[in-house]
């Protein structure tokens, strides 16, 4: 996937953006935890597009450890006959290729992108990977005092919607209302541009080794 160049000057509202989440094994994907559920959306004009929205499980081609099928409802029975990862990621990306979106959106989007590129690692794939924005770095510059992490408290904290939580569809609508609005409090700080977006939620700022 050739990665497209959004101008700098671009207004926020013109943008598609996809906000995405993954579900996984655990947490230890750079070792032997794995990929189990992709969900995304497309944003737009600061609007969630709820009719064009992306899932998929995926066959870890391991076991799911108990408790993660208690948190997420995900069982072995539930993969069975699921697409591997590199299939599951290849729709993600036609999905995303169809609306013409270069730019993903997560909370604690690092995680995300980390789990995407060892699955297709495994599969000896390489992809240019897109642009990303962090809600959580949007929340630091609207609200400098909150520290937690959790996806559900901010939602509930800036009044947006929640949806199945630990489920990758549910959270990323989740983390897609929630970034409306603080598109919304950017805007009113006269945060309009992408290259304003891009100076709050800056990858190369961070410490993450992928």
């Amino acid at each position: 996937m050739a990665r497209a160049e959004t101008p700098l000057n671009t207004p926020i509202s013109d943008i598609t953006f996809t906000v995405f989440d993954t579900e996984t094994t655990g947490f230890a994907v750079g070792r032997h935890d794995r990929l189990i559920e992709i969900g995304a959306v497309h944003v737009k004009g600061n609007r969630v597009l709820e009719t064009e929205t992306f899932h998929m499980h995926v066959n870890p081609e391991r076991s799911i450890p108990p408790e993660i099928t208690e948190l997420t409802g995900i069982s072995m029975e539930t993969i069975e006959h699921a697409p591997n990862s590199l299939e599951a990621i290849e729709a993600y990306l036609h999905y995303n290729e169809k609306a013409n979106s270069t730019i993903w959106v997560g909370h604690y989007v690092s995680f995300d992108l980390l789990v995407i590129k060892k699955e297709l690692q495994r599969h000896q794939y390489r992809i240019d990977m897109p642009t990303t924005i962090d809600t959580l770095d949007l929340i630091g510059y609207i609200s400098p005092s909150k520290h937690m992490l959790d996806l559900e408290i901010y939602a509930s904290q800036f009044g947006t919607r929640i949806y199945n939580r630990h489920e990758a569809l549910g959270d990323a609508l989740t983390t897609a209302h929630l970034f409306c609005e603080l598109l919304y409090h950017l805007e009113n700080r006269g945060k309009r541009t992408f290259a304003d977006l891009l100076a709050i939620s800056d990858m190369s700022k961070r410490n993450i080794q992928f």
